[in-house]
């Protein structure tokens, strides 16, 4: 059951809630119950009050005790026992119901119009007759005191039929081309039938001659009539096509009062409450209940589906509704009349629900976030299974539990105050300076990318059409400001000779470092930051003092090499002396193989192939000059040249190389004698 409050009006929905497979036993339904709590709160009025596909139409008997309704698919027609409150039977037709009545108090007298145009009368025991009209039907009436039936549909004739002798009468002859409804008045028996023109046709059953002609179409925006419905002597209400209700007094031909449903939707049913002076017009979206003088709403009912008709059960507050869906809705409203004698449980059942108003869902509970959960520490953990439901970020928790973590909190003001001073601090260091989160991994990086998007910033020079990305907060580059082997070498060769003024700048961003490192160690110890003044900067280089750099550090990458070499050159030496000292190794030569002593005569004759110069050069470059394992026996030379004699050593052998001079030849002619 569904209580809804619209307009202080409470609206009591019996039908919804779920509905209980019909295929299982009597044992699992009782314990399906026991579980479910959306089936322990269902009340089902009616057994098996629903259609297999749509319901169409629906009606009640004049005695009030049998309710019947149409529906597909397959096309049938049910009756339901109010005194039983089940389903007394079930019978399958041949094709749709356009519309369909009672004759009879009961259901013995069952007359139905199809879309095929047949027209189908079932007595008490099943089907009973069989005809069919013309043109196809849209609605009809029956007249009591004649027994004649009015059908009117896609003909501009009414046809008549005749109960009592069985046969089909002299039609009406209308002016209108289609109608869609039509109605007899239960006072005077005069006959109306709406047209698609928008007009209402008036006729005397005992004349067969019209009496009158309403326009509808002046006074709405339409010129389709679907709805029509009379109430007492002088008052009918009209229903457009689109969502229009005209109330008129039938002494005029101006309507008293113009009702707009506001959707564009066609008007489905027509009714009046008499006894709160009301009148109920439906379409598919919307039941809405209004004051017949004023056209103030009383209430509102807007079922989940579409409605398809609208049953007023007599002298009651109870509505019964056909839908696009198997269930049929059952209404109870209380404020338009008292329950029926059958279920009259209901006005019980509703006052005790009013005197002890149901809670919502959530009243027993408290939403709390994750900062709260964390505060309640050691009673959360004892009734975590019990009574926590975590949601997202958030949770659901019993309303006691937090009360009584609330009272047994007495200090739960010294921590509000604490609160309130740490938002005061924080407002105070805004007005500081800002702490910039640096990551692990180059970090002089990311302070140049920090400061390059702040001038960027400053001075507004971005590019129409192209978004500056900040790096630091593009995942792309996530992974060089968290892994290691990303970390930038400021010593390699290519990041000293590419970047002239690295040495300045990273001075700069190193003081900038330690002193953000130094903030955030004072910011985890929660101390207070003074006001610091701002460093001085330094003053701006010339335009031409990256050449100076850039021919330092080139010096400095040469000198560096020249040492590497020395050092790995010592390092042979001594590699190689080493493995001189230590013990003899004995090689046996085979035949046809040249001897190489220590497997060094290969680097020994190149070194003898070569011209004096290179090996000048070579024994200038080390400074030592060995002679070893010659072919005149193992004997060592060596030798060390001072600068000025190893200039005048180099100029002499110029002198000799070049035979066209005259002093070469005068050298070569002249004999060299030792000094």
């Amino acid at each position: 059951m569904q209580v809804s409050n619209v307009n202080n009006v409470k609206i009591y929905n019996l039908s919804y809630g779920k509905s209980l497979p019909q295929w299982l036993s009597d044992r699992k339904k009782r314990a399906l119950q026991k579980k479910d709590v959306d089936v322990q709160r269902r009340i089902e009025l009616i057994q098996d009050f629903e259609m297999p596909t749509v319901c169409t139409s629906i009606k009640v008997s004049r005695d009030g005790q049998y309710v019947l309704a149409a529906g597909t698919y397959k096309p049938r027609i049910r009756c339901y026992d109010t005194y039983q409150l089940s389903l007394k039977f079930e019978r399958c037709l041949d094709s749709d119901v356009v519309a369909f009545d009672i004759l009879s108090e009961d259901y013995s007298k069952l007359v139905f119009l199809h879309t095929d145009r047949y027209v189908e009368f079932h007595s008490q025991h099943g089907h009973y007759y069989k005809t069919r009209i013309p043109k196809f039907g849209r609605d009809f009436s029956y007249h009591y005191p004649s027994c004649d039936l009015y059908f009117v549909g896609a003909s501009s004739e009414i046809f008549r039929l005749n109960l009592e002798q069985g046969r089909f009468l002299n039609s009406l002859q209308t002016s209108a081309t289609e109608h869609n409804v039509c109605d007899i008045n239960p006072v005077h028996q005069l006959f109306a039938a709406g047209t698609i023109e928008g007009k209402v046709e008036c006729w005397d059953p005992r004349v067969r001659n019209r009496v009158a002609l309403l326009d509808c179409a002046l006074s709405s925006v339409t010129e389709n009539t679907d709805a029509l419905k009379f109430s007492g002597a002088l008052n009918m209400a009209v229903g457009t096509s689109t969502g229009q209700v005209l109330l008129y007094d039938l002494r005029s031909s101006h309507p008293l009062l113009v009702k707009d449903h506001y959707y564009g939707l066609p008007i489905k049913s027509l009714n009046f409450h008499d006894q709160l002076n009301l009148v109920l017009s439906a379409d598919s979206k919307i039941i809405k209940m209004w004051h017949r003088d004023t056209g103030k709403i009383f209430c509102s009912v807007e079922p989940q589906t579409n409605i398809n008709d609208v049953c007023v059960y007599p002298n009651s507050g109870m509505l019964f509704t056909a839908n696009e869906d198997p269930k049929m809705n059952t209404l109870y409203i209380p404020a338009l009349g008292p329950a029926p004698r059958w279920c009259c449980f209901l006005d019980n059942l509703t006052e005790e629900l009013e005197e002890n108003p149901e809670s919502t869902i959530y009243d027993d509970y408290k939403f709390v976030t994750r900062k709260d959960l964390e505060n309640l520490g050691i009673l959360l953990q004892t009734f975590l299974t019990d009574s926590l439901q975590v949601a997202c970020a958030e949770a659901v928790l019993f309303i006691s539990i937090f009360h009584v973590k609330t009272m047994t909190n007495p200090f739960a003001y010294e921590e509000y105050r604490k609160d309130k001073i740490r938002q005061k601090i924080e407002e105070s260091r805004a007005q500081r300076v800002q702490l910039k989160k640096l990551p692990k991994v180059n970090k002089e990086l990311a302070i140049k990318l920090m400061e390059d998007g702040e001038h960027e910033a400053q001075i507004g020079s971005k590019k129409k059409g192209k978004a500056t990305t900040n790096i630091l907060s593009d995942n792309r580059f996530k992974m060089m400001f968290e892994n290691p082997d990303y970390q930038v070498d400021e010593q390699s060769e290519e990041y000293r000779l590419l970047n002239p003024i690295v040495s300045k700048v990273s001075q700069k961003r190193r003081k900038k470092l330690q002193q953000l490192v130094q903030m955030e160690a004072e910011e985890q110890e929660e101390e207070e930051l003074e006001g610091r003044a701002s460093s001085d900067e330094e003053s701006s280089d010339d335009d031409k003092s990256w050449v100076e750099e850039v021919r330092e550090q080139r010096r400095l990458l040469r000198l560096e090499e020249r040492n590497r070499k020395m050092k790995e050159r010592e390092r042979k030496l001594l590699d190689r002396n080493t493995d001189l000292q230590k013990d003899p190794r004995f090689y046996q030569i085979k035949a046809g193989e040249e001897f190489r002593s220590f497997g060094d005569m290969a680097r020994k004759q190149k070194l003898q192939k070569a011209s004096l110069e290179e090996r000048l050069k070579l024994e200038e470059r080390s400074g030592i000059m060995n002679l070893n394992d010659t072919a005149v026996g193992s004997k060592q030379l060596t030798f060390t040249l001072k600068k000025v004699r190893q200039n005048l050593h180099l100029s002499f052998l110029k002198l000799i190389s070049s035979p066209s001079s005259d002093v070469s030849t005068d050298v070569r002619q002249r004999p060299i004698t030792s000094s």
